[in-house]
């Protein structure tokens, strides 16, 4: 009979956790562990939580909590369990180890001592932007690489810093699926009032790009089809290795890999979208013209006190710029209301901007004080009820405006990933304006069509966001 443990791995969050769930995954294989797809009957129950907003730290809890209920140990990983470590472990007796980032190395390790009963230290929580140089290209100069067996050489990174993140390649998949998430980077280096990220995540730190483009042929080799690039920031990829346009350099080469039918880039920021990066991500065959622009707010002021760039006039005339080389380009971001100091004219510029954007996807959060943020501080709270009146206005405004931008895709020609068989007939998949879990879904109609192939399409009609089609 065979001596290896079990584990279920269950990630919460962003794309960005996938890509470190499936490094645990190869990490934890490679120690000895089976990986099963229950928590029922498993050894150990690892959760990469979230640690963002509100809502993702409760669900985050109540998944622990559930894996507790199942028998089986539980550990908790990932944003949460960096951010909050010892209190964390203080506050949840339920958790037979809270890990940081630093135990993801000897994760395999970590779980045979909970499962033999030995404690765990949780961490006491520090802000991770202090264990790299200040200096971005001087990062790279203080990791020396060192071998894992059977994976090559991996970065000798300061201890403490967030997971480099992705194989060399060390990676297991935990879906199926063409489409799959590709990390350019861990941490960020922006300093916004309202975002506890940077300092759980630490400072920006790209992966070189010959690592980006051996994952992506590894992943090639697994039956993806489509890379989906994500960073905390991907328009700073590159500052760190001395090359602030890496990204365009790299986009092309990505968009040839031998297998990979399209490349997606998310979360760019807009003051720092170069027109450069604008004509690639518009004019590279492969390359989806797809902009998730981190927005968040529309007027000056608000923007000026989340410390962030811009205004409605300077946002509009962006997305002009882009519609001038693609006019059916797809946009996306999401907006935070009730900022503190946010007053009704400020509220009504951001819907005005909404009306004249013409985005294919919106996401609306209500703010919250975040601990450890610089915005817990700001005078000018918002009301708590009226907070959730804007939000709700907002996000009915959104709805509209962006089911009238599905509508205005009808009758017009798209090129759709297919990504399965629909559970009610036909095939679903995604457009090039279509990210993974947030944008909505192409139904294509007919038969014979085989899961990963692009198909071209005709839009016969819409349902909010998502769109009905038939082959072209």
């Amino acid at each position: 009979m065979s001596t290896r443990r079990t584990v279920n791995l269950v990630t919460l969050g962003c794309a960005r956790n996938e890509v470190d769930s499936e490094e645990l995954a190869a990490r934890m294989e490679g120690a000895g562990w089976d990986l099963t797809d229950s928590a029922e009957g498993a050894d150990v129950v690892v959760v990469n939580t979230c640690g963002f907003i509100d809502a993702a730290k409760k669900d985050s809890i109540d998944t622990l909590l559930a894996a507790h209920e199942s028998g089986a140990k539980v550990v908790a990983a990932g944003c949460m369990a960096e951010r909050y470590g010892a209190e964390l472990a203080g506050e949840l007796e339920e958790a037979d180890a809270v890990l940081g980032f630093d135990d993801y190395r000897d994760i395999g390790a970590r779980l045979d001592d909970v499962m033999a009963g030995r404690t765990i230290t949780a961490h006491a929580p520090r802000d991770r932007r202090t264990l790299l140089p200040i200096s971005p290209v001087d990062r790279h100069a203080s990791a020396p690489a060192v071998a894992i067996p059977g994976h090559g050489a991996e970065p000798d990174l300061p201890e403490g810093l967030a997971p480099a993140s992705g194989p060399r390649v060390l990676r297991r998949r935990l879906g199926g699926g063409p489409v799959a998430p590709l990390k350019l980077a861990s941490g960020c280096d922006r300093r916004c009032t309202f975002c506890a990220i940077p300092a759980f995540r630490g400072a920006y730190v790209s992966r070189p790009p010959a690592e980006v483009l051996e994952e992506a042929r590894w992943l090639a080799g697994h039956d993806v089809r489509e890379l989906f690039l994500v960073s905390e920031n991907s328009t700073s990829y590159g500052k760190d290795l001395g090359d602030l346009r890496a990204l365009e350099k790299l986009l092309p080469r990505l968009a040839a890999v031998d297998g990979i039918e399209r490349v997606r880039v998310s979360y760019l920021q807009p003051a720092e979208l170069r027109p450069g990066l604008i004509d690639v991500l518009c004019g590279t065959p492969g390359v989806a013209p797809y902009f998730d622009l981190s927005f968040q707010h529309a007027s000056g002021p608000v923007l000026r006190s989340m410390r962030r760039f811009g205004d409605r006039e300077r946002f509009l005339e962006l997305l002009e710029t882009i519609r001038e080389q693609v006019p059916e380009a797809g946009v996306r971001s999401n907006f935070i209301v009730g900022f503190p100091g946010e007053s009704e004219d400020d509220f009504e510029e951001l819907a005005a901007f909404l009306e004249g954007a013409r985005m294919d996807a919106i996401g609306v959060f209500g703010y919250s004080d975040e601990d450890g943020t610089e915005a817990v501080n700001l005078p000018g709270k918002v009301d708590a009820g009226e907070i959730a009146r804007r939000v709700e206005d907002l996000s009915a405004l959104a709805d509209e405006l962006t089911a009238q931008r599905a509508e205005d895709r009808i009758g017009t020609e798209l090129t759709v990933l297919i990504e399965g068989a629909a559970e009610d007939g036909g095939y679903e998949g995604r457009a090039e304006h279509q990210a993974p879990e947030v944008d909505g879904t192409v139904l294509v109609r007919g038969e014979g069509l085989a899961t990963g192939s692009l198909v071209r399409v005709r839009v016969a009609g819409s349902d909010g966001v998502d769109l009905v089609a038939d082959p072209a």
